[in-house]
């Protein structure tokens, strides 16, 4: 979606929205952590992020790659930044076809700093010596498929104190098709107010978005400052200034004088926001907390789908997929990221086009061994393992090999049926409760648009030893509500499933719209999961020593024992009770 799409509607919708600045770390540790970061600060709920590009291009390949996880795997609406500074007309066309198959819309044009060696911005031969000319260039080759912003200095900029020239030369960017404008930052917000006056008496139209650079120490404060050349009110050097040798103090006072000048320029009515974060959370997060602009019980971020959607080419209208994947959401975008169409509507046929491959990158267990260590610890047994269900299930960790992500709110209701298994050696990776009929804007269980209502279907994955595999499938058998499917690693598959088809386990019903059934069940799909479950579960083995008695325990549960997907063939009314029919003692 278009920035100047979102903008509109947060002023048709008189709602403020906010944006995030990243860039690209130096390390390979370093782009791992931000891309966590990100994906957590999606529940903050940006509107969109944006990616900055290295000085002469040095880091172009990993912007290109960094826009292509954030559309495509965390969902997040990205805008890539894109320079004049040691381009020529070659590499823009490169970065140019780079975002447009990750599926992004948006590009901030900039003539960009002089790279580090040199003190003043020359234009590379074959390339752009202006941002208007790079605006014009790719409004020409793309027409309308790409939104533009542009970079706004409301006290000038390094080479250029002429604040009317850069105002004239502001006109001329949006002239040549600029839609929206992002600031440098500022302290002073009387500034910024009297130049965003200046901008429309030009005639410049296009939404305004401010820069909001947040204090996380005195230092760089400073230092930001100073190479910006903003002024800073006497009234925040005399409030910093006391508590300059404290971090913690700095970051509180900071916090106070930002939320400030972010509530006078939302009073002005602009109601965007854009955090320069530094790859950084807490400060910005504090900020919007107290401006009350993060989701909350009372106003939940509500997603349109039961799963996060890929922003990624050809993905937008994606609206099916099976539930294995539930908290694996990376893994199945790499493993689909060949496909030419994905399901919208109803799943297809999903033997073709096929899953990809296990050796692609983002699909085996994440952190080093040492590091997974220090989070399961040492298994000596089955218990011992099951323990270490139990404390995800608790909060007692925040992942498990099959699970990436916390245990949510969603599981509160069943959670004590899914500690009771796993204490019996019933080891469970994935579940949901069943939901009847609740409305779409419930803060748990609510998705889609509003005034619909959702279903659910109870199900339960686990694993399950051989020893027990027959006296589950009997039970189950008996009891007619029940669907499953068992499946070890050499891949012999039981179930009593009535064909390869695909069967929904979540639906919304919404007025003037078609049911649509989000997440479904079904073989093929389950056949390709487990050949990931049981991966994951042998890398978890493998973080240990091979001769290593926790080595030999958790094999010994991938080579022998069973993965199997239990779901009702009816919603059900009763949350508190939903797995009686498979809690069997052992």
């Amino acid at each position: 979606m278009h920035i100047k799409d979102k903008l509109a509607e947060a002023d048709r919708m008189g709602k403020a929205v906010f944006s995030f600045e990243f860039f690209p770390p130096k390390t390979a540790q370093g782009v791992q952590n931000l891309y966590d970061r990100m994906d957590r600060m999606h529940s903050l709920g940006p509107a969109f992020i944006d990616i900055t590009w290295g000085a002469g291009g040095r880091l172009s390949n990993l912007t290109c790659d960094m826009v292509n996880v954030a559309q495509t795997v965390s969902g997040l609406e990205t805008c890539m930044h894109l320079t004049c500074t040691g381009m020529k007309k070659e590499k823009i066309d490169g970065a140019l076809r780079e975002a447009y198959k990750a599926g992004c819309t948006n590009i901030l044009a900039l003539r960009g700093d002089p790279p580090r060696d040199k003190e003043k911005w020359e234009a590379t031969d074959g390339g752009f010596h202006y941002a208007k000319d790079l605006v014009k260039y790719i409004r020409d080759s793309y027409g309308d498929h790409f939104d533009i912003g542009v970079a706004g200095y409301p006290e000038g900029c390094d080479d250029q104190e002429d604040r009317e020239l850069l105002l004239d030369h502001l006109k001329e960017k949006v002239d040549a098709g600029g839609s929206f404008i992002i600031t440098q930052m500022f302290y002073d917000v009387d500034i910024f107010l009297a130049w965003v006056r200046k901008c429309r008496a030009k005639g410049i139209k296009v939404p305004i978005i401010p820069g909001i650079m947040p204090i996380h120490t005195y230092a760089a404060f400073i230092r930001r400052a100073a190479w910006t050349k903003c002024h800073v009110p006497p009234k925040w050097m005399d409030a910093l200034e006391p508590v300059k040798n404290d971090d913690a103090a700095v970051r509180e006072v900071g916090k106070g004088l930002m939320v400030q000048m972010c509530r006078e320029i939302l009073g002005a009515g602009i109601l965007y926001l854009h955090f320069y974060t530094m790859n950084l959370a807490q400060a910005t997060r504090m900020i919007l907390e107290e401006l009350e602009l993060t989701p909350s019980t009372e106003t939940p971020l509500k997603p349109a789908l039961p799963w996060r959607q890929s922003l990624g080419l050809n993905r937008r209208d994606e609206n099916v997929r099976p539930i294995f994947w539930k908290y694996r959401n990376k893994s199945y975008v790499t493993r689909t990221q060949d496909w030419d169409e994905f399901p919208n509507g109803r799943w297809g046929d999903a033997r073709s086009p096929a899953f990809g491959e296990l050796d692609a990158y983002g699909i085996g267990l994440k952190g080093t061994n040492e590091q997974n260590l220090e989070l399961w610890g040492k298994p000596l047994s089955i218990k011992d393992i099951a323990d270490t269900f139990v404390r995800f299930l608790e909060n007692g960790l925040d992942s498990l090999p099959w699970s990436e992500s916390p245990i949510t709110s969603e599981t509160d209701v069943i959670k004590a049926g899914l500690i009771d298994l796993n204490r019996r050696g019933f080891l469970t990776i994935n579940s949901q409760p069943a939901v009847d009929g609740i409305k779409s804007t419930h803060p748990v269980y609510g998705w889609g648009p509003q005034n619909g209502y959702v279903y659910q279907k109870s199900y339960l994955e686990l694993l399950i030893s051989p020893k027990l595999i027959s006296e589950l499938i009997r039970r189950i058998e008996r009891n007619s509500d029940l669907t499953y499917y068992a499946v070890n690693h050499a891949g012999d598959l039981k179930t009593n499933a009535p064909g390869d088809g695909p069967n929904a386990v979540t639906w919304g019903v919404f007025p003037g719209k078609e049911i649509i059934q989000p997440t479904i069940v079904e073989t093929i799909s389950f056949l390709a999961w487990k050949d990931e479950a049981f991966r994951l579960g042998m890398d978890w083995a493998h973080c240990h020593p091979p001769s290593s008695p926790s080595r030999q325990v958790i094999e010994n549960v991938m080579k022998t024992w069973f993965l199997v997907n239990i779901g009702k063939t009816r919603t059900g009314k009763n949350l508190h009770d939903q797995y009686a029919d498979v809690a069997f003692s052992s």
